[in-house]
């Protein structure tokens, strides 16, 4: 495996502004993804046709699946394991994800789902890798993720997939750094643990130098997806979480009218948004459109 060598101080601030929207704007253009008959919803990710994928579970104890929502029409993703997440979709229509390990929730394999097939990979290393857990994927087929690696299983790592090859992705001085979303110019964004155990932070990755994403006042901040133009979503905690949308250096908030929370995770090319929010009760999947 390859090491992400970062040399110097290259963790920096990242300069924004700060623009707020009032959610009435968007309560027209709010559209619920609810899988047929699941107790919960999570959208993920949306490519440029408008597929989405993300995952349900059907009650409150049963078993989580992925699911494909596309030409109004959902499919169940069965990775064949205890439970099926899916977290990504490019333009081809590949799909990646993980799936639980019997018998244990805590060990996961990671898949893409090309054609029908599954493919399964874990991320090399020893002793073992009890966890890998692929989250994003772009038109060339580049996956970024994060794994956990024995023996130390606290701390997760980072990784690029790329031609066959897996490279570290660890922010400097962090506890731990997931990769969430790869756009085609292998612009990265995702998340990372501070060194004091409390706060996420946001973090934009391209050409080896990381910056950092911090919404202004939040406690902590996620980055989750990022369009081929560089916009970025995620979402931010402070006294709720709230999804936002990072275009041009510039926040924008996105709250799903009368939701307790709402959360950001997937946009395409055209801008479309998708994630999840909840009224009180289960989570429900969105999509937001331009």
């Amino acid at each position: 495996m390859k090491r992400l060598l970062v040399i110097g101080p290259r963790l920096f601030a990242l300069s924004i502004l700060l623009s707020l929207t009032q959610n009435q704007a968007y309560a027209d253009q709010f559209t619920t993804i609810d899988v047929p008959g699941a107790g919960s919803t999570i959208a993920h990710a949306i490519n440029p046709e408008g597929d989405i994928v993300g995952y349900f579970a059907s009650g409150i104890c049963c078993a989580i699946r992925g699911f494909l929502f596309s030409g109004g029409t959902y499919t169940t993703i069965d990775s064949g394991s205890v439970g099926t997440q899916a977290m990504g979709i490019n333009a081809r229509g590949d799909i990646v994800g993980f799936g639980f390990n019997i018998p244990s929730f805590l060990t996961t394999s990671g898949f893409v789902l090309r054609n029908g097939v599954f493919t399964y990979f874990s991320v090399p290393g020893p002793p073992i890798v009890p966890s890998t857990q692929p989250m994003g994927i772009n038109p060339s087929g580049d996956i970024v993720g994060n794994y956990l690696q024995a023996p130390s299983i606290s701390l997760q790592h980072g990784f690029l997939l790329s031609n066959g090859t897996f490279t570290n992705i660890d922010v400097p001085g962090s506890l731990g750094t997931t990769p969430v979303g790869i756009n085609p110019k292998g612009d990265i964004v995702g998340f990372y643990l501070d060194s004091n155990s409390i706060n996420n932070h946001g973090f934009l990755l391209t050409k080896e130098a990381f910056v950092t994403i911090d919404f202004p006042g939040a406690f902590s901040t996620f980055a989750e997806g990022i369009a081929p133009n560089g916009d970025i979503v995620g979402y931010y905690f402070d006294t709720k979480t709230h999804g936002f949308l990072l275009s041009g250096g510039k926040f924008t908030i996105i709250d799903v009218p009368g939701s307790t929370f709402t959360q950001a995770f997937g946009i395409n090319p055209k801008g479309d948004i998708v994630g999840t929010f909840s009224t009180g009760g289960a989570p429900h999947g969105f999509l937001l459109s331009k």
